[in-house]
């Protein structure tokens, strides 16, 4: 069998990109791919099995770089600043090219909520992190069956499902937060 290069790949999902970005989901297909690539059709089904597949590895390149753009751009020093700071970055990342990627797995949701798995570990470690260098946060707040771990796991289960709420709502959840995690 012959070795799959890695470049090749690259290039096949940076055409697929560059297709998507200019004409949208529905000018992105195989042949085109194919074509802008030089090569023949079926190279590119030697790297995915079909569009669906393609999309896929786009909306896992994109969050992971998505992530890592937000990490460098959180500059607050408390936690309730840095997740609103985070709430305002991912709306536009999902108004922007995200959503669109997201909406177009068709074929491939499940795999897609699997394999996105890692955003959210990822995401964790953004708001561990964020929780660790605020000072104001109540020194005992971590006791017992309230952890850090099962916090942040709800803060972002939360800010995920509030993505697509209005800002009212989220100032709403911010707030809560601050009342639990702060000295009165």
């Amino acid at each position: 069998m012959k070795k799959k290069d890695d470049s090749l790949r690259e290039t096949i999902l940076s055409i697929a990109r560059d297709l998507a970005d200019q004409g949208g989901m529905d000018n992105l297909n195989i042949r085109s791919i194919a074509k802008q690539a030089g090569v023949a059709s079926g190279t590119v089904y030697n790297y995915f099995s079909n569009k669906d597949e393609i999309l896929l590895a786009l909306t896992k390149e994109y969050w992971k770089q998505t992530l890592l753009e937000m990490d460098a751009a959180i500059t607050a020093d408390s936690f309730c600043d840095g997740l609103l700071q985070i709430m305002l970055y991912l709306k536009e990342q999902i108004h922007q090219s995200a959503g669109k990627l997201m909406h177009s797995l068709g074929g491939v949701r499940r795999e897609g909520k699997e394999s996105m798995a890692y955003a959210q570990l990822e995401l964790d470690a953004i708001l561990t992190r964020l929780l660790e260098r605020d000072p104001g946060i109540r020194s005992d707040l971590w006791e017992g069956d309230f952890t850090r771990e099962q916090f942040v796991s709800f803060v972002r289960r939360n800010l995920i499902g509030l993505l697509k709420e209005d800002e009212q709502e989220a100032a709403f959840l911010i707030h809560l937060i601050g009342r639990v995690i702060y000295k009165s």
